[in-house]
């Protein structure tokens, strides 16, 4: 994936990155409206499951000295646990600069918040409830910080979906959970994305027994308003193309498989036509993926998680990342699980990883971009004359 960031390090011969101004003692908030596009931004990263490959993909990534050029990365984890897994991959010339608050950080340094005790073991490729609670810790950590606009954007390391269940985390994943803390009255996407295609699902992390009475025709029109302002506001597509697949084989053969597709799938799309989305299908699923049809539309809505996910993985498992679209804060991670089989071993990819940062600095570019492109220009022109007035 041909990040914007990737192409603004490529450049650098051309203009130098600019340097933030020194932080106060207290945490300053974030103004977008200053944030010019070579200034560094703060990105908050979860460590997740300390016995996965998280902090393997996590310190890979950060042991590249251009991340730092235009990242500020704030891990939210365990000072002890990334010492330990930066000697057992023997990761040489990464430092870390270990701080208890955001306030502390360091904007040349890779950072780390200690969220946890500092007897936290670490067990290689074991879930243990030690681990669920040092992964929920470190997510409620940064969902602070979000909240006070101290991150531009934050990117999650797996978390074990089980062991991380406590009293205060009683959802499937990070994007029911986020939804809950960032939602915008619509629901989240989940989103899988790179170069190659784009995949949103209508319904997520729910069994599959339960989908076709989850699928409704509001939850698909939720769905692809999310969807189509996201591409937009997101990923800067003036007039996205999407294509809706069927629920059913064969997308339901007009009734004699099921009849999904005609009583509540079509009235969607009808409704989505009449608000100016341009939507195409629905579409059997094997043979949309089978025949490359993909690389016609900006982005596609299945109805399900597996039917969307098993082909964006099949293609893209290495650099695919996961995006939840439609919060008002911005969250990507990696498009894999914690992966215990590799855990400690070395043998896991950081690609998926470092996309999903230079998916976070684009997506943060680009709305900061649309908010000025659809900001009043004679406010603005008003602010910048009673600007000049006060010099």
């Amino acid at each position: 994936m041909r990040s914007k960031l990737l192409l603004l390090q490529q450049k650098t011969h051309k203009f130098q990155i600019k340097a933030p101004k020194p932080k106060t003692s207290k945490t300053q908030l974030i103004n977008t409206d200053n944030i010019m596009e070579t200034e560094k931004i703060i990105i908050g990263i979860t460590h997740g499951d300390i016995n996965g490959i998280g902090y393997e993909v996590i310190l890979k990534t950060m042991s590249e000295p251009r991340m730092l050029e235009t990242f500020i990365p704030v891990i939210y984890g365990s000072s002890k646990a990334a010492a330990f897994y930066r000697k057992q991959l023997d990761i040489q010339g990464l430092n870390f600069n270990t701080v208890n608050t955001i306030e502390e950080i360091n904007h040349k340094r890779v950072n780390i918040i200690n969220c946890v005790d500092e007897d936290i073991k670490v067990e290689l490729g074991i879930s243990t409830p030690e681990a669920g609670k040092a992964a929920l810790a470190a997510l409620e950590r940064a969902t602070e910080d979000l909240k006070k606009g101290a991150l531009h954007a934050i990117v999650t390391a797996p978390i074990n979906k089980k062991n991380i269940q406590s009293d205060t985390f009683h959802f499937p994943g990070h994007t029911e959970y986020l939804e809950q803390k960032f939602g915008t009255g619509t629901p989240a996407l989940m989103m899988l994305a790179n170069d190659v295609m784009r995949v949103a699902v209508v319904t997520g992390h729910i069994p599959v027994k339960d989908v076709s009475t989850e699928i409704t025709e509001k939850l698909i029109l939720d769905k692809l308003i999310v969807l189509n302002n996201s591409l937009k506001k997101d990923f800067s597509i003036i007039r996205p193309r999407i294509a809706i697949l069927g629920l059913n084989p064969h997308a339901g053969d007009a009734g004699v498989i099921g009849m999904e597709e005609q009583t509540v799938i079509i009235p969607a799309m009808k409704q989505a036509e009449k608000l100016g989305i341009i939507c195409v299908g629905p579409y059997p699923a094997d043979g949309f993926f089978g025949s490359g049809n993909f690389d016609k539309f900006d982005a596609i809505l299945a109805m399900y998680h597996d039917q969307g996910l098993i082909p964006f993985k099949t293609v893209s498992m290495e650099n695919g990342v996961n995006f939840t679209a439609g919060l008002s804060i911005i969250r990507t991670s990696p498009a894999h699980g914690t992966a215990y089989d590799l855990a400690g071993k070395n043998l896991a990819s950081e690609d998926s990883f470092r996309q999903a940062l230079y998916m976070a600095y684009d997506i943060y570019q680009n709305r900061a971009m649309n908010k000025e492109i659809s900001a009043n220009p004679l406010k603005t022109e008003l602010r910048t004359e009673r600007a000049g007035r006060v010099e």
